[in-house]
């Protein structure tokens, strides 16, 4: 027997060797595949934002394009670069470019002669006006008179302050018109948003960004003489022209350096900007989300794997209980033969024996037969908590009327308005009434398997559900209309289906939340002779087609804290009553929960008699 028992030890500590083997193998690879998962959704992401940004910045940049042109045309303008002005012209056109500036929201507009001196400014007023200086030396300017336009993002000499400027020459050559575009608007809304966005130029110096210290930084190095005719150009000023903190990392990662901050692992992306030479880069934190989804899928695993081998192990001890049984029946059976062979005088011993083992056999089917129900009992017990755990997130919503109806309260004692305070507390005392019948439902679950069906009136269901969301929806501007035919009864458990309209209300002013002229309607109506239908729709943004197969699923949800119980718990409770609970896309956008039930008896026989007649 001893070394039997070596052998089972050493059996079993190996099984367990191999299954902490197996969950730790299960735990890196499942690892490792969320992982690349989750990189490739956050590539998913940050290509969607990329091209929002590119789409963005291109609209800003046409909104100022065409300014340009529409001066160098213009007479008045024409003549303030001419030969023999009139006097007070140049006047008179700075005050025309101040306020097209304003109306427009550029920097600064200002004309320019053939010979580079500025004789017309937006800023003339100011005590660092643009007019009488001379600008020949700007490339944008050299380009408008050869090309007939130019551009250039540069630091202003004045100003100090950089900015994209777009100049046109005017007619063959008289001078030239230049608008400045400063980009703070979107830079400070990247910033607003917690964005990492920079635009570079074609030589990798970083023009426009989210974070003020990268302006003017570089992407790659640049060669001193470079250098030395950028300065010469005045283009940057005195701006050192360092390196940006981004070093390469694996999968195509960078490192954001931050001084003495940890280096952060970003998903870099970049794509032109339309009708510019510029590029537009987005850098996606990748760190928090991939830990997450790792961390996640390892703990899935483990545990998968661990209750994988403990039934793996389990089955293996009851086979070789099994066969271990066996072989000792197949041992006392061969020794029984060979006594009775032997001697016939042992078959009342042998007879004992065997009635032994029936009484064995009876108290080991006796003892099955009360394992089974202690079973029996432990799964009914789970299923009353997953109920208790439903009932929990049902009672939520009447607690949150009932504090809002008390804060209510308290302020209209204070104001003196008791009649309606009163109006409050009755409130406040239905609700409870409601929060007893949930507990009562979790009580009688556990003697009986579903709740009651019997007639409720849809008007009772609707006034009950109503009172739980309309201080909600008054206080946050939403219209809450109702519909249709109230007076219908229908067959279920009322406080249940009260519990269901609550929920798909809830979740309407959710989907209209922060939304121009947000509206959610209750209708009813009868679908039949024997269904009535309650129809919740609300002028959302609708659910899109690939959640909406899985938006009756337990623990599934589109909320950030949300645990994906309401629909699933709904969508059962509307079943045990009979009925049925589906979704679709409203007419001009939104969302309709259809829940139909089945009428009351007298009410179809009624319905019936009067279409017969």
């Amino acid at each position: 027997m001893k070394p039997a028992k070596s052998r089972s030890r050493r059996l079993r500590a190996l099984l367990i060797g191999l299954g902490l083997l197996a969950m730790a193998a299960s735990a890196w690879l499942a690892g490792a595949i969320a992982e690349r998962r989750a990189l490739a959704d956050l590539r998913r992401s940050a290509q969607s934002t990329l091209v929002i940004q590119v789409g963005a910045l291109h609209t800003e940049m046409r909104r100022q394009s065409a300014l340009p042109l529409a001066l160098a045309a213009d007479p008045e303008i024409a003549a303030a670069v001419g030969n023999d002005p009139a006097p007070g012209l140049a006047d008179r056109v700075s005050a025309r470019l101040a306020e097209i500036a304003e109306a427009t929201g550029s920097a600064v507009i200002y004309v320019i002669r053939a010979d580079g001196l500025t004789v017309a400014a937006s800023n003339a007023a100011v005590e660092r006006s643009f007019v009488g200086r001379n600008y020949a030396f700007r490339p944008y300017f050299k380009e408008a008179m050869t090309r007939g336009t130019g551009s250039q993002f540069a630091l202003g000499t004045v100003s100090g302050r950089p900015g994209l400027y777009l100049a046109r020459r005017i007619g063959e050559g008289a001078g030239v018109v230049v608008v400045k575009t400063e980009f703070d608007g979107v830079e400070a809304s990247w910033r607003a948003a917690r964005e990492l966005v920079f635009v570079a130029d074609p030589r990798g110096i970083v023009l426009v960004a989210s974070d003020p210290a990268w302006q003017f930084r570089t992407l790659r190095p640049i060669e001193p003489e470079a250098q030395a005719r950028i300065r010469e150009a005045l283009e940057f000023g005195e701006a050192a022209l360092a390196p940006m903190p981004l070093h390469p990392a694996a999968d195509g990662l960078v490192r954001i350096g931050r001084g003495a901050q940890p280096a952060q692992l970003a998903l870099m992306l970049d794509a032109p900007v339309p009708e510019t030479e510029w590029r537009l880069h987005t850098l996606t934190p990748v760190g928090a989300a991939v830990a997450r989804e790792r961390n996640q899928a390892r703990a899935i695993a483990v545990l998968a794997t661990g209750l994988a081998c403990f039934g793996l192990g389990t089955l293996l001890a009851r086979r070789a209980r099994v066969r271990a049984r066996l072989a000792d029946e197949a041992t006392r059976r061969a020794e029984l033969e060979a006594r009775v062979a032997e001697r016939t005088q042992a078959l009342s011993e042998a007879n004992a024996k065997l009635r032994d083992e029936i009484e064995e056999r009876r108290r080991s089917e006796a003892e099955r037969e009360r394992l089974g129900r202690e079973l029996a009992q432990a799964g009914r017990l789970a299923a009353l908590g997953q109920f208790a755990a439903s009932m929990a997130h049902e009672i939520n919503q009447p607690l949150a009327a009932i504090r809002s109806y008390a804060d209510n309260t308290g302020i209209l004692v204070r104001r003196g308005r008791t009649d309606d305070a009163v109006e409050n507390v009755a409130a406040i005392g239905r609700l409870v009434d409601r929060i007893g019948g949930l507990t009562r439902q979790l009580k009688g679950f556990a003697r009986r398997a579903s709740g009651r069906r019997e007639p409720v009136a849809v008007a009772a269901i609707l006034q009950g559900s109503l009172e739980v969301v309309s201080a909600r929806a008054e206080a946050d501007g939403i219209a809450l209309v109702v519909e249709g035919a109230a007076d219908l009864t229908v067959i279920g458990d009322g406080p249940r289906l009260e519990q269901v309209l609550i929920n798909l209300l809830q979740n309407a002013l959710d989907a209209v939340a922060k939304r121009p002229e947000p509206r959610v309607s209750v209708t009813i109506s009868a679908a039949g002779p024997r269904r009535a239908a309650i129809e919740v729709r609300d002028n959302g943004t609708g659910i899109p087609e690939a959640v909406r197969a899985q938006i009756f699923d337990a623990f599934f949800t589109t909320k950030p804290d949300g645990l994906g119980l309401g629909l699933a718990i709904s969508r059962g409770i509307v079943e045990e009553c009979g009925g049925a609970l589906s979704v679709q896309d409203a007419e001009g956008g939104g969302t309709v929960f259809r829940m139909e039930l089945d009428r009351a008896a007298s009410e179809s026989a009624s319905v019936l008699q009067s279409e017969a007649s």
